[in-house]
């Protein structure tokens, strides 16, 4: 029960969050893609950047358990369903995460993008088989891989680096890109703003 409240605490605390930085309104995202605001960028940066150098460095001081790192297999169909979600991303506004939280802000569009997912869902469940057989869920590049070299990570690195090193090296460099990152690359075109419930 214990774990149960903490999740919820935890997910109640990041979708708060999520709302605060402007993830939960899709007129952030579309100004994150055209280049227009990077507000949205330089924020995702950070995070990314700041996590890994605190999993990698409490892995480097055993503050942090090598065994809850989780590494997904590389096969075919998971680059596909990368590039599937990042159109979906930029037609809606939405990704799986924030589209949830934006519906607890009451956004109405923000509940038809949770059940386009789901129907999504279910037809990935539906022609699962087809996926299977057509090699597309077979793993590429051994697998569970990591860049570098996790020890009692249990996962096998692409190259020789040691991988927390490279882990920190990594999110200090998103740091760094966050941080230098300008606020807009370009003007932002006309035409695409939609009306915020609240505004």
């Amino acid at each position: 029960m214990t774990t149960i409240i903490l999740a919820i605490v935890i997910g109640a605390a990041f979708g708060a969050a999520l709302d605060r930085i402007g993830a939960t309104n899709p007129n952030w995202i579309w100004r994150m893609l055209n280049l227009s605001n990077l507000h949205l960028m330089k924020t995702i940066l950070l995070a990314i950047g700041t996590g890994s150098v605190l999993m990698f460095g409490g892995q480097m001081l055993g503050l942090v358990d090598v065994g809850h790192m989780s590494v997904k297999a590389a096969y075919a169909g998971v680059f596909i369903g990368g590039l599937m979600l990042g159109a979906g991303w930029a037609a809606s506004g939405y990704c799986p995460g924030t589209g949830v939280a934006a519906a607890a802000t009451g956004r109405k569009d923000a509940l038809f993008f949770i059940a386009g997912g789901l129907l999504g869902a279910a037809a990935y469940m539906l022609t699962y088989p087809w996926w299977k057989s057509a090699g597309l869920l077979d793993d590429m590049a051994g697998g569970k891989v990591t860049l570098g070299e996790v020890p009692e990570s249990g996962y096998a690195g692409l190259t020789g680096l040691p991988g927390d090193l490279l882990g920190i090296v990594l999110g200090l460099a998103f740091v760094a890109v966050a941080f230098v990152l300008p606020e807009r690359l370009r003007q932002a075109p006309e035409g695409r703003e939609v009306r915020m419930p609240a505004e």
